[in-house]
């Protein structure tokens, strides 16, 4: 790539760690086509990103993010006022553009493509030959160091090029084991050699955490714990003891292992999806005792089911999932699903973060919770956890924070 810079006048100016980061990755970009900015949550990565781009010899990128983060990318965007032109689409709608009319690609939340051993269809999607890339990501490997392969195969510059399947490069960075699943033993490919990927990943990764941005605030952690009714434990029993409840017009059921888990996390929140599809809402419990609890406060509430979001509408009427509408009325509870909101959104406005509920997801976890933090904000990062006194979410809680999923096997063990 040529070193071809543009002293293109900024509407923002960048704080020195940004520009120092974004020199590095050029530097990165120009010996080894891709560069993977590992930059904490709200440490400035997408500016550095889009700076970097700003000093390659460019002019076309290809911004692929969330839905969610779409309007602060471009609004990013619009504030630096680079010398290229951009196209910022989320991942479901990379099959309708064509790739090759881009000279370079910023993959945000890059750990998304991660999956393995198989390549995910949103992965498969993306192929941007020996163009340049920059990946983003604050938790490029959250649940394991096997989650690099295919980030790297969109690229032609992937370091790991020697190896053309997950399966061939497993044999070299795996320690491959053996697990049971629904009765069938199959190949662990999760315990991958941290040392040996890192000799040959090592060089294209830029870190940077938040207490090196300058940020000063801790996040403050409380689990609230809230009685619901006698209804919903009378269900609860009901279904571990049958794993079936057979109503007028709908059924619950709990037939596998799995199913039991999902069905009594729903009902513990209040909620239930029946065998039909169709969701019931059960119990407000928790709803109204959120609303009573932060009476007054300007809050954003994650929840994790669809059904858990009706209910929530109908205790929250003030409420919207419209990021420029909750920052411009102060009267508007904020709702939004965890999955799709833990990563791109700042949440800073809000006086505390609120969860309805937990994401079985350690990534959930980490990234959703840290949505208040930014370098301006100057009131406490205050996170609430509303679980129920008969649902299992505290144990979820304690596998989630320690960085491991909650799976089925955590949910039998008790």
């Amino acid at each position: 790539m040529e070193n071809n810079r543009k002293d293109t006048f900024l509407m923002i100016t960048l704080r020195d760690y940004q520009v120092e980061n974004s020199n590095k990755a050029l530097s990165i970009l120009e010996q080894y086509g891709i560069v993977y900015l590992s930059m904490e949550v709200r440490s400035g990565k997408t500016l550095t990103a889009l700076q970097t781009a700003n000093m390659c010899n460019v002019q076309n990128v290809l911004f692929i993010t969330k839905k969610k983060a779409i309007s602060s990318i471009t609004s990013d965007y619009n504030l630096l006022s680079p010398g290229y032109r951009i196209a910022v689409i989320n991942y479901e709608s990379i099959h309708k553009i064509d790739l090759s009319h881009y000279d370079l690609f910023i993959i945000d939340e890059a750990h998304s493509l991660g999956a393995f051993p198989k390549q995910s269809n949103r992965a498969k999607n993306i192929n941007t030959g020996f163009k340049p890339v920059i990946y983003l990501s604050g938790t490029p490997t959250p649940e394991s160091w096997s989650q690099l392969y295919h980030q790297f195969k969109i690229s032609k510059n992937t370091p790991f090029k020697l190896y053309p399947n997950f399966y061939k490069w497993a044999a070299k960075y795996v320690n491959i084991k053996k697990k049971m699943i629904a009765g069938n033993m199959i190949n662990d490919y999760s315990n991958a050699n941290i040392e040996e990927i890192q000799k040959v990943t090592k060089h294209i990764f830029i870190s940077y955490t938040q207490k090196e941005a300058g940020f000063e605030q801790t996040i403050n952690e409380k689990i609230i714990t809230v009685p619901m009714t006698e209804q919903t434990k009378t269900l609860i029993k009901r279904l571990e003891k049958d794993l079936v409840i057979e109503g007028q017009n709908e059924i619950i059921l709990a037939d596998t292992p799995v199913k039991l888990m999902q069905k009594v996390h729903q009902l513990s929140s209040g909620t239930i999806k029946f065998e039909s599809g169709n969701y019931g809402i059960l119990d407000k419990s928790k709803a109204i005792y959120i609303k009573e609890l932060f009476k007054g406060q300007k809050i954003a509430i994650f929840y994790k089911f669809k059904a858990e979001f009706e209910l929530l509408k109908e205790i929250f009427t003030d409420w919207t999932n419209d990021l420029e509408e909750f920052n411009s009325d102060n009267n508007k509870t904020f709702l939004v699903q965890i999955v799709s909101g833990r990563e791109g959104i700042n949440l800073s406005i809000a006086d505390s973060l609120v969860f309805y509920n937990i994401d079985f997801s350690a990534t959930s976890y980490f990234q959703a919770r840290d949505r208040l933090t930014s370098k301006t904000r100057t009131k406490e990062n205050n996170v609430y956890w509303i679980f129920s006194d008969v649902g299992f979410e505290n144990k979820v809680y304690n596998t989630v924070k320690n960085k491991t999923n909650f799976t089925k096997a955590h949910y039998v063990r008790g």
